[in-house]
């Protein structure tokens, strides 16, 4: 049976192709190459352009900018330690709460008096040193008296060439889970400042970031490790002075409460006095960035040059920093190509102390593989039930879906879910589908178009070409019309004939016939030397087919007639003698098997089935009925046009009970009104009445029945005597 016309033409390894395709998305997945990583990265970076981070209103983080203005008041850098403990008293005495320098001072004050006079003689030295008195002082030293009057925080640099300087560690450092330094990379060498200035601060932290492939900054880490040793960013450090608490609590996987279920997952967060800041894995932070602002930042000339307000500063976290290009402190970010590393660690505060993270949860790994699957399989399903077209639609509304909903939950709660590889795998997929299933279509349309387009007509052509899916190549039970066309007494016509005369007429033959049948959307089936089968309602659904089969048989009985007269005049003018060329032709209706018949090597779309034998015993009837047509009752009754008329009852073999036919009349033809009363008298065995209403008829009788009405005078004239208990009124052609 054929499956239903819904379902589509899949072939069997197309579901094990997907699923090999699954398999090698989720693998390309997890061994992450680092184009993913990259492109996963821009993602994150457009969500960032389209929904930057606001404003913080009454930011509670200043900085304090080493700008080109600074530089031209008080002098190329860096400054005489002097004017830095300038600096800082200051914003000590305007009540900062944190004094964080994002500079370092690994090398002693070349302006101080000491190294001034560092090539005298010592005597010398020390005579000119106490001459000096306060003036001689060394800079260094009132730079770190200045750090110890004040919550000060100094930069240190973690590098990768090993030192036995230790990391000056000014917290404690409390553990909750897991061992985290397994997920921190670990440094053996620091830079640090002079001892004096790290002594004298309140603390110290690191100021690398672990870049990505593009030297652009999106995640800051808060935790590393120096020679094993866990060590606190300068930002960390700035919270904890700032807070006065002295110990760091570290969370990490399997924590009280934290949801590892076991599994060692990385950090979780790190607590800060009151603060709790949530971490990826590596102890890192991501950081939802905005456009810098230069005017927010105070130049450093301002701050030296007069009494800072304290209503700027009172409460603050001041971050001194340099923003000169010239100083070469700059740093790439998602929204800006260059701004002062600074204005980096500004935004990383803000966005602790508001508490509006960005966070890539544990879980959005697998959310983001499923997703893919998801598009993988909706794909999947539509690729061979859909055209391409539609599928495009279907691609486009999963890429919109999945980018949008990744931006809703970046813009509404904070979240970083990569829509890239969900993208990415559904549009691999869909373009190797569609490009698959529509050159899978392309091919069956060029097989369509090879195997119909000699047997149907250009229209049919098209319209299978355009749906391919309605036609059932593997064979289907239809109700179809079938015509079979045969030139009568052929051999008789093909022994006056040479063989190349014989071919010049059976083509001049078939060909109009052909032409006729293609013209009413009618379908080719064989040929079958001087005859022709075809076929109506396959391969596409025509509800009239019927009454296009009668169409087309009237019109070839048309067409016969000039091909009669064409044929005459050609053999008088050759000097030969001429008989008009008579065909029958047998129309039925009913259910066959139609498709592609035939071996594995070749096969042909034709129809079988009792039907069709019936429209060949019909078409073999009509010459015993003198007629050139003879149709079926179902064929009548499908065409509707009322121009048929009763020829009597037949027994046909292998049927049982008797099959009324009928034949159709010229246009504007119309039979005599006693046909039928002389049928119904004949079939019911009243003889004398039908012999009277015969006699009657045979005198008006159009052309088209003069010659039945002489088969049921032959018939008549041996039936008289038979008694009607055995008479059934049925013509049976094996009868003898």
């Amino acid at each position: 049976m054929a499956r239903a016309a819904s379902e589509p033409n899949i072939p069997r390894y197309y579901w094990p192709a997907v699923a090999l395709f699954v398999l090698l998305t989720a693998a390309v997945f997890y061994l992450r190459p680092p184009l993913l990583v990259s492109l996963r990265h821009l993602a994150f970076d457009a969500y960032q352009h389209a929904a930057p981070a606001a404003r913080l209103p009454e930011s509670p983080i200043r900085v304090v900018q080493i700008d080109e203005a600074s530089l031209a008041r008080v002098g190329q850098w860096p400054w005489p330690r002097t004017t830095m403990a300038a600096l800082t008293q200051k914003l000590g005495e305007a009540g900062a709460a944190a004094i964080v320098f994002d500079v370092m001072f690994a090398e002693p004050d070349r302006t101080s008096p000491e190294q001034i006079l560092a090539d005298a003689a010592p005597r010398r030295r020390a005579a000119l040193l106490r001459a000096l008195g306060r003036a001689g002082e060394s800079h260094d030293a009132r730079f770190a008296a200045a750090l110890a009057r004040t919550p000060s925080v100094l930069a240190a640099s973690l590098h990768d060439q090993p030192t036995d300087t230790p990391f000056p560690m000014r917290a404690g450092m409390a553990l909750n889970g897991d061992d985290p330094g397994r997920y921190l990379r670990d440094y053996p060498g620091v830079a640090t400042n002079l001892p004096a200035l790290t002594d004298a601060a309140a603390g110290a932290g690191f100021i690398n970031w672990l870049p990505d492939g593009d030297q652009v900054v999106r995640r800051i880490p808060l935790l590393l490790r120096h020679n094993g040793e866990i060590a606190p960013s300068l930002s960390l450090e700035a919270l904890r002075v700032a807070t006065g608490a002295s110990t760091y609590v570290v969370r990490a996987a399997n924590a009280n409460g934290a949801r590892a279920f076991g599994a060692h997952s990385g950090l979780d967060s790190i607590r800060v006095g009151p603060l709790t800041i949530p971490t990826d894995a590596e102890g890192q932070v991501w950081v939802r960035f905005r456009h810098h602002d230069s005017s927010e930042a105070v130049p450093a000339w301002r701050v030296l040059e007069n009494a800072p307000d304290r209503n700027s500063f009172d409460g603050t976290i001041v971050l001194i920093g340099a923003t000169a290009p010239g100083l070469m402190d700059l740093r790439a970010t998602p929204l800006d190509a260059s701004i002062p590393g600074v204005e980096v660690h500004r935004q990383l505060l803000e966005q602790i102390v508001s508490g509006r993270f960005l966070s890539r949860p544990d879980y959005a790994p697998g959310v983001e593989l499923l997703a893919a699957l998801i598009a993988i399989l909706a794909l999947a399903f539509a690729a061979p039930r859909f055209r391409p077209p539609t599928n495009a639609a279907i691609g486009a509304g999963l890429v919109v879906a999945l980018w949008g909903a990744g931006f809703l939950l970046f813009r509404q709660a904070g979240y970083l879910f990569d829509p890239v590889f969900p993208t990415l795998a559904a549009l691999i997929f869909g373009a190797g589908a569609t490009t698959y299933f529509y050159q899978r279509a392309e091919h069956q349309r060029a097989t369509i178009r090879r195997a119909f387009s000699q047997y149907v007509a250009p229209s049919v052509v098209r319209e299978l070409t355009a749906h391919p899916e309605r036609l059932k190549l593997g064979g289907e039970v239809r109700q179809l019309t079938i015509l079979v066309c045969d030139i009568r007494d052929f051999s008789a016509i093909a022994e006056r004939m040479s063989a190349e005369e014989l071919t010049s007429f059976i083509n001049g033959f078939l060909t109009p016939l052909s032409d006729i049948i293609i013209e009413n959307d009618g379908t080719i089936d064989k040929y079958m030397g001087d005859a022709v089968m075809a076929f109506w309602n396959a391969p596409i659904d025509q509800p009239d087919h019927a009454e296009r089969a009668c169409r087309a048989a009237r019109a070839i009985m048309a067409r016969l007639a000039e091909l009669n007269r064409q044929w005459r005049a050609e053999a008088e003018a050759a000097g030969r003698s001429f008989n008009d060329v008579q065909i029958g032709i047998g129309l039925n209706t009913g259910e066959c098997c139609v498709g592609n018949l035939g071996s594995e090597r070749r096969f042909d779309y034709s129809a079988i089935g009792d039907a069709v034998n019936i429209a060949s015993r019909l078409e073999g009837l009509s010459k015993i009925y003198g007629l050139t047509l003879l149709a079926s009752e179902q064929t009548m009754q499908g065409a509707g046009d009322g121009g048929f008329v009763e020829a009597g009852l037949v027994r046909l073999k292998g049927r049982h009970g008797a099959t009324r036919v009928f034949t159709a009349l010229a246009p504007g033809a119309a039979a005599p009104p006693q046909h039928s009363t002389f049928l119904d008298a004949f079939q019911a065995g009243r003889f004398g009445e039908a012999d009277a209403q015969l006699a009657a008829l045979q005198s008006e009788a159009p052309a088209d029945l003069e010659r039945l009405y002489r088969h049921y005078r032959a018939r008549l004239d041996l039936v008289q005597d038979t008694p009607p208990s055995d008479w059934d009124g049925v013509y049976d052609p094996d009868r003898k």
